[in-house]
């Protein structure tokens, strides 16, 4: 494969990429809106499409990081070498276009780690508010112990039994 056609198909690959990061902030920003609405439904089903998001392009960015360390193998560089590092060995006219892949490829990770840290952080609050409701209309049945780590750990006893036996 000569150089043309290899950072072409790097080029390819980044699309690729973008592709699948902009699919996964936009179910970040469903769930977020969800997370809003109160749909724990929706949100618990989202989870789902989520993680199947994040397995896809997991696939995607091991095969653009395949395709570059071939690139780097094929001139005679480590294949540990990043693209960046690999943009003088590429055509010039190709350069700019690598550029702007590479650089909303970083933008779009960057969102999607904010958003993912957002939800999680809403999701978390969400099932403290939950828990402390739940601590206060029975209090009787929650422990408080403290992890090996320091933090609060909340958990639930044994249920009182509602129901007696007659006779």
């Amino acid at each position: 494969m000569t150089t043309s056609v290899q950072w072409e198909f790097i080029a390819a690959c980044l699309r690729e990429e973008l592709a699948e990061y902009g699919s996964l902030l936009g179910l970040f920003e469903r769930q977020q809106r969800f997370l809003f609405e109160r749909d724990a439904n929706a949100v618990l089903r989202l989870a789902n499409e989520i993680e199947a998001q994040a397995r896809a392009l997991g696939v995607t960015r091991d095969r653009r990081e395949r395709a570059v360390a071939s690139f780097a193998e094929a001139i005679a560089l480590p294949r540990s070498s990043s693209l960046r590092s690999l943009l003088p060995h590429i055509e010039a006219d190709a350069r700019p276009l690598l550029e702007a892949l590479i650089a909303e490829v970083n933008t779009l990770l960057h969102r999607v780690r904010r958003t993912s840290r957002h939800n999680h952080s809403l999701l978390s609050r969400a099932v403290e508010v939950h828990q402390e409701t739940l601590q206060l209309l029975r209090p009787n049945s929650f422990t408080r112990t403290y992890t090996p780590a320091g933090r609060l750990s909340v958990a639930a006893t044994q249920p009182a039994s509602t129901l007696r036996a007659a006779g």
